[in-house]
């Protein structure tokens, strides 16, 4: 279905309409952990701003498997779910400069906005030790996947 680069058009509108989810990560003794999140497409994948103070995100370093629900705003007209492997950006794995481009892009994606004043968020977003995350999928269901794939005749 999505390829590395890229998901389908009608996926990657459905997130940018319906930008509310639910992250599964998995606790030590193997619960499920779930999270709400703010959702986007990015990079062939969902988009995800973590910190690095959350239980979500030493979850995801520990086993990086994980799902996220995203459903339609009404939550009775669809859902998709996305389960695949979490890759995190954060102080442990990239260089400062790779690390604030990161965290701006979260910023507008996750807001639909850009900053008034980028230093200011840049120390903001240090502070809070956020984390880009990217969960590229290996498997999608649910049930707004057939209407998806009917509006566009497939």
């Amino acid at each position: 279905m999505p390829t590395q680069n890229s998901l389908p058009p009608q996926i990657e509108q459905f997130l940018h309409d319906n930008p509310q989810g639910v992250l599964t990560s998995f606790r030590r003794n193997g619960m499920p952990q779930l999270s709400i999140v703010t959702v986007y497409p990015r990079n062939g994948g969902v988009g995800i701003s973590i910190t690095e103070t959350r239980a979500k995100f030493k979850n995801l370093l520990r086993d990086p498997r994980c799902s996220v629900l995203v459903s339609h705003v009404d939550w009775w007209s669809g859902f998709l779910v996305f389960e695949g492997r979490a890759e995190l950006v954060h102080s442990g794995n990239a260089d400062p400069e790779t690390l604030r481009l990161a965290r701006r892009h979260i910023f507008s994606a996750t807001t639909r906005r850009r900053s008034a004043d980028w230093e200011q968020y840049d120390r903001i977003a240090a502070t809070d030790k956020r984390v880009a995350m990217v969960v590229r999928p290996d498997h999608i269901y649910g049930s707004a996947l057939a209407r998806l794939r009917e509006a566009v005749g497939k």
